[in-house]
């Protein structure tokens, strides 16, 4: 189900709760608003919509996919940039990294571990900085 995504820096004071799979609706209501937001939203937390679990989903071109209680365990490749947020106005300067390894659950809440780079790892950034109560 589509939801409302809530504004203002307050949503992201605090670091979000693993999510268990009693939380698989999150997800689900999760990925309905982003594909809702499409045209202008790239990636969204859960704590976006009024949640605070550790659940984000990403849109990597035609795909879109879902991580839960995500953990970056690697980073190189150091860069400065500048972002905006669908609950936040304006652009705010941010450090970001190329490369990026992540360990995960997936939407079925299987274990696995990825490795992005270029704009996909710079979403999952943003977004995992949301669960982590870090405010662009």
């Amino acid at each position: 189900m589509v939801k409302k995504i809530v504004k203002g820096k307050q949503i992201f004071a605090r670091k979000a709760q693993p999510a268990t799979k009693a939380d698989k609706q999150v997800v689900t209501d999760l990925m309905d608003t982003l594909r809702e937001n499409r045209e202008i939203c790239v990636g969204m937390a859960a704590n976006m919509i009024g949640v605070n679990k550790s659940i984000i989903v990403v849109a990597a071109g035609p795909f879109q996919f879902a991580m839960v209680n995500p953990v970056i365990t690697k980073k190189s490749g150091e860069y400065t940039t500048e972002e905006g947020c669908l609950s936040l106005d304006g652009v705010r300067n941010c450090t970001r990294y190329e490369e990026i390894e992540v360990d995960y659950l997936n939407e079925n809440f299987a274990p696995k571990h990825g490795k992005f780079s270029g704009y996909t790892a710079q979403i999952i950034q943003h977004e995992v900085d949301h669960c982590n109560g870090v405010v662009i």
